[in-house]
């Protein structure tokens, strides 16, 4: 999901459709005219699309044989991922390297709280849900309050229910399904101290990632470009030791290349 442009200065999305159904010849044209254009390509990919996507993707890049496609499938709910990806886009206008800007990604994912509310949890299987929570599925008119990332958290809404969210100041992006409830507006965005609430259209992917079309989707994030940079240029930056590009983290996002292993040197004296 591309969601609109933060600023003026967002750089636009370029939306990879039906990777699993389209002639390979076609996707790797597609492929192969993006980098000729940008000289990198950093792919954000939700880990709720079809296993086909994923193995198109890596056909690709292997048959390009290049090392400027990242294959980038952070373990976020899909409204949260589309606001990385947004945020991704928000820094590409600004002078970071390509290797750095990749690696944005993995360090931005700590400053979103993801989370939704589920008619039902009966089929929710990427955070733990206990007995009690299943046989409450099962009630007329439950509702139930769930966290994603970064820590689970899953709650029956009623009075008391709360979440623990962000401890620093965020803007709120609201995702509405097939789910009547002002939760999430008129409790949990004024108890997490929310700057700002905004709304936008459900992924196509959150039906699957949560296990009912009967949620509304959530996610807190940062919006302005100057604490993203200063985030991002706070890092500590390296080089990979494989393909050379300038890094941030442990592991180049090009080239997948972890940090050599230090050699045991042999004891002195």
């Amino acid at each position: 999901m591309a969601l609109p442009a933060q600023d003026e200065r967002t750089a636009p999305a370029v939306v990879l459709k039906d990777l699993d159904r389209q002639p390979l010849e076609r996707t790797l044209d597609a492929m192969k005219a993006l980098i000729d254009h940008h000289g990198h390509v950093v792919v954000v990919c939700s880990d709720a699309v079809p296993s086909g996507v994923e193995r198109r993707l890596h056909t690709v890049r292997s048959l390009l044989e290049s090392d400027r496609i990242a294959l980038f499938r952070p373990n976020l709910p899909p409204l949260g991922l589309a606001v990385l990806a947004r945020q991704l886009r928000q820094l590409a206008s600004c002078d970071l390297s390509p290797g750095v800007l990749a690696s944005a990604g993995r360090l931005l994912t700590h400053y979103i709280h993801s989370g939704a509310v589920l008619a039902s949890v009966a089929r929710l299987d990427r955070v733990p849900v206990g007995l009690k929570a299943h046989a409450k599925s099962w009630v007329p008119g439950s509702q139930f309050g769930v966290i994603a990332h970064p820590e689970p958290q899953l709650v029956r809404i009623g009075p008391e229910a709360t979440l623990n969210g962000p401890d620093f100041g965020s803007w709120m992006l609201l995702a509405k399904g097939q789910l009547q409830s002002d939760w999430v507006g008129a409790t949990l965005a004024p108890a997490w101290n929310a700057l700002g609430l905004r709304e936008a259209d459900l992924p196509a992917e959150s039906a699957t990632w949560w296990g009912t079309g009967k949620l509304i989707e959530f996610c807190t994030y940062l919006p302005d470009l100057s604490v993203l940079y200063q985030l991002v240029t706070s890092v500590r930056q390296g080089v990979c030791h494989w393909c050379g590009i300038d890094v941030i983290g442990d592991r180049c996002v090009f080239c997948s290349a972890a940090p050599p292993v230090p050699e045991n040197r042999a004891p002195t004296g």
